[in-house]
């Protein structure tokens, strides 16, 4: 199957209802984009429409019509999602209403910057009325965003105007940067149906990425996973959709129940649903109510293609905007939304539901807070600059403990790769400590203040310890930093030891000032251990009884003998029955010297050569077997043979 050109830009409508969107996109188009017969039947809009148009220099567009019903604000909401350019229409014969502000008040919030009035049924008002009507619609358009922005009339019905339209949305197409980028996909779903034979459909503007058939996504918020087994640009089949297009994906692992109009399809495991996000939001009080926008007001948050129920925390003990302010905010929602840093959003007022403002996602993924320490306000400050690197350096800073690349973009919102090279850049000009080979990053307060923090503690776990030569790395951590990560906290151990505050030895980490001497208390420990197993000859006592004629206290037990096994003077044959390696090498020497001079080879044989008794001979002849001297063959060893 061949690939499919992509579409260049998405354009979509608004305005208020019965102001002829879809008689507009019908005319441009040749395609009806009011599918449903209730909406053929009543004339108005109910769910979202969608056309494709091809302008005159070549410029190819899919199109999204919207309802302009006050009543489906929500579904206007989830179509201008997608779209890069609005098309919005005001009647001549009726001029700005009510949904004609909401909708540019929603275009405004998501951030589309580029628009084209048509001024629609000029067919039935006279010239002088257009002209008036024009103007009356620039005076508007001056008081917002889309001030200068072309007002071409236009006649459906007479198909006047027409080219003209097209002309001025071909102009506003060549100045337009997409709305959405980057490398991953992004695809929020508007529509869900099953198509007899195929199974279940679901319908979306991609955003970012690209969807190729037989990949595997995500379905959020549930995590779900599915497969692409086709897909569809405007009705055409294709083998790769790209993003800014409309597209269909057949999909297969989840049934038609399990997805709904506002679920997102991602790749797996690059977005993590979040109950709250850190925001730009502005207020644009859309039907003049006058009234500020008080904190913790309940309120629709619409995101994509869905609208859930959350509230609006003004930061920093701000109580409230006024129309036209912005501020930063933490947005707590009642249901989880797969979010991520940039992405436009728009609130409604909760009761009677009326469009109140929006803004862009900073933090996807913030601490529960709304007063901003300096760091975090100046990280929002560089997300909302778009400099990703000051908000890289500002939240790194903020954390309390070694972070990876992927692991601070997820926080973020945004994808790793950029994220990483920017902790490069930190690291390179001494902002940040790349932390060994881990791949870890911190702060360089936060690694001096590990440093320290390890350097304290190892000294007074010392002074209560003298005989320890150190602590397990665990200990160490739960001592430090309970709470953060063995990887990370081991991260900062390895900074600490090329530091020189901390030593490892067999295992525990101790400090370089008092490792020393509890070495040499243990040194002489082990001393005293194999001096007392040396003169126990072949038939040593039980552990405990050695260690007490040794006159080693038990709490230098295990160091010592560990300290002795290391260094092979000490060999275990069996629990609780060890040898000074002097004595098991003077018995291996008397079985060489039986068995090479043609001795019997029975264990009862040996443990007389030996000088021992059973319960200790047949240990050791099990260990001489071990070590290669003897080959067991039934009750009779011989030795081994080269």
């Amino acid at each position: 199957m061949a690939k499919k050109k992509s579409f260049d830009y998405v354009l979509g409508t608004a305005g208020h209802i019965d102001h002829g969107k879809s008689t507009l996109i019908k005319a441009l188009t040749g395609i009806d984009p009011d599918r449903l017969k209730e909406e053929k039947d009543r004339g108005i809009t109910i769910e979202l429409g969608f056309a494709q148009l091809e302008l005159p220099g070549g410029t190819k567009m899919g199109v999204v019509d919207v309802p302009g019903h006050e009543r489906f604000v929500r579904q206007m909401i989830s179509g201008a999602t997608g779209i890069d350019i609005a098309l919005l229409v005001i009647a001549a014969d009726d001029g700005v209403m009510p949904q004609t502000i909401e909708h540019m008040a929603v275009l405004q919030t998501l951030g589309i910057a580029r628009c084209v009035v048509a001024l629609t049924k000029t067919d039935l008002v006279d010239d002088e009325w257009v002209e008036m009507m024009k103007g009356e619609v620039e005076a508007w358009l001056a008081t917002t965003p889309y001030a200068g922005c072309p007002v071409i009339p236009v006649s459906a019905r007479e198909r006047t105007g027409l080219d003209e339209l097209l002309r001025a949305i071909e102009s506003a197409a060549a100045g337009t940067e997409r709305v959405r980028g980057g490398n991953f996909v992004r695809y929020p779903i508007d529509r869900v149906f099953t198509v007899k034979g195929a199974g279940t459909v679901v319908t979306g503007t991609l955003w970012s990425g690209a969807i190729h058939v037989d990949d595997v996504l995500e379905l959020l918020p549930g995590g779900l996973p599915c497969k692409v087994r086709s897909i569809q640009e405007h009705g055409v089949a294709v083998d790769e959709a790209l993003a800014g297009n409309r597209v269909a994906l057949n999909i297969s692992g989840i049934d038609k129940e399990q997805v709904a109009p506002g679920d997102f399809l991602a790749e797996p495991g690059l977005i993590r649903p979040t109950d709250r996000f850190d925001a730009r939001l502005t207020y644009l009080d859309a039907d003049k109510s006058g009234k500020p926008l008080e904190t913790g007001v309940r309120m629709h948050v619409a995101h994509g293609t869905r609208e859930v129920l959350g509230r609006v925390l003004l930061a920093d003990g701000l109580e409230r905007l006024e129309p036209g302010q912005s501020a930063y905010a933490q947005i707590r929602l009642e249901e989880p939304l797969p979010v991520s840093s940039g992405d436009r959003f728009v609130v409604r007022t909760f009761s009677p539901v009326k469009v109140a403002g929006g803004g862009a996602v900073l933090i996807a993924h913030p601490r529960r807070r709304t007063n901003l320490d300096a760091h975090e306000k100046a990280a929002l400050d560089a997300l909302s600059s778009g400099k990703l690197q000051g908000a890289v350096d500002e939240l790194l800073y903020e954390q309390r403990a070694p972070v990876a690349p992927a692991e601070l973009a997820s926080a973020i919102g945004v994808e790793a790769k950029p994220v990483a090279a920017c902790l490069i850049e930190s690291a390179q000009a001494g902002r940040a400590c790349l932390l060994g080979t881990t791949g870890l990053y911190a702060s360089r307060p936060l690694r001096q203040k590990a440093i320290t923090a390890i350097d304290h503690t190892l000294i007074d776990f010392h002074a209560k310890h003298p005989a320890e030569t150190g602590i397990p790395a665990e200990e160490l951590r739960q001592l430090c930093f309970p709470r953060m990560g063995s990887a990370q906290f081991n991260a900062l151990v390895d900074e600490a030891i090329a530091s020189g505050v901390a030593v490892m030895r067999a295992g525990r980490i101790g400090h370089p000032s008092a490792q020393a001497s509890a070495v040499t208390i243990i040194e002489n420990a082990a001393d005293a251990l194999y001096a007392e197993l040396e003169g126990e000859g072949v038939s040593p006592q039980p552990f405990e009884y050695v260690l007490r004629d040794a006159g080693v206290d038990a709490s230098l037990a295990g160091q010592a003998l560990t300290m002795l096994l290391e260094q092979g003077r000490v060999r275990k044959v069996d629990d609780d029955i060890y040898y000074a390696d002097e004595v098991f090498a003077e018995a291996m020497d008397r079985v060489r010297l039986h068995l090479q001079a043609g001795g019997d080879g029975s264990a009862k044989a040996l443990k007389e050569v030996m000088g021992t008794s059973r319960r200790y001979a047949i240990p050791l002849l099990e260990a001489f077997d071990k070590v290669g001297l003897t080959v067991r063959q039934g009750d009779v060893r011989t030795l081994r043979q080269p």
